[in-house]
């Protein structure tokens, strides 16, 4: 009995070993196809045809052409610089927005919107620009060019120069009227221009000062009766101080 069960496990485990049982497998899925790459661009290998000139380049050369053969009315010889940040896009002197990219310029003294021809003495390069601000205020620099005028005579990438100023065009007499002030600054405290307000007050009672603060610091504006100019250049002959400088200024 023994041997025949014996007999009987040993030919149940060769039907199980030659029976072919496969083994289940996962189904794995095909792995996503990658994108193709994009054809390369040749817009860097296309030569490109040169930037227009701008407008302000434009507007320079049509304006020399106009006052080619205008004769001065006023020649000035000085020191030039050029003011960008953080004057950009603030409110002008003659009311307009500045814009450091149009042909304009800053003078204490000219009638706002005069017209005037600036000629680098170093290199020759001349542009038109219209005054349309007030400066510069440091030192005895007459002109404050904007960055597209300074860039048209050569005078952007030294800071200053020496330069020749020809007024061609004014809207209002230069030599005479005019509404006069003393600017004086720029102070680094406020406790200084307000002491210099205090002591021009009483020497000079009754003027209107006027302490305001400007993008380089505190300044004061002295407006004197009946925009006298003789007085006004009084007052800025007997002002020191220790720092900052004192300017005349047209205010039209």
């Amino acid at each position: 009995m023994k041997s025949r069960y014996l007999c009987l496990l040993v030919a149940s485990m060769l039907v199980f070993a030659g029976c072919g049982h496969k083994q289940p497998q996962a189904k794995v899925p095909q792995p996503p196809e990658l994108p193709q790459p994009a054809a390369p661009s040749n817009t860097a290998e296309t030569p490109t045809k040169p930037p227009p000139e701008t407008p302000a380049v434009q507007s320079t050369k049509a304006e020399l052409e106009k006052f080619a053969s205008a004769p001065a009315l006023l020649t000035e010889v000085g020191i030039a610089s050029w003011y960008g940040p953080p004057y950009h896009n603030r409110r002008g002197s003659n009311g307009e927005i500045y814009d450091m990219n149009a042909m304009t310029a800053a003078h204490r003294t000219l009638p706002l919107n005069s017209v005037v021809r600036v000629t680098n003495l170093k290199t020759g390069h001349a542009a038109v620009v219209r005054i349309t601000d007030r400066g510069p205020f440091i030192g005895e620099r007459i002109l404050d060019l904007s960055l597209a005028a300074a860039k048209a005579i050569d005078l952007w990438s030294a800071g200053t120069g020496w330069v020749k100023m020809e007024l061609l065009e004014s809207p209002v007499p230069v030599d005479r009227g005019g509404r006069w002030a003393v600017q004086i600054g720029a102070f680094n405290d406020a406790s200084s221009a307000a002491k210099l307000k205090r002591d021009i007050l009483s020497r000079y009672h009754p003027t209107k000062v006027l302490e305001f603060a400007g993008p380089t610091g505190e300044w004061v504006r002295v407006r004197v009766e009946n925009d006298d100019r003789e007085l006004a250049e009084e007052i800025s002959r007997s002002c020191t101080t220790p720092e900052g400088g004192v300017f005349l200024v047209r205010l039209d």
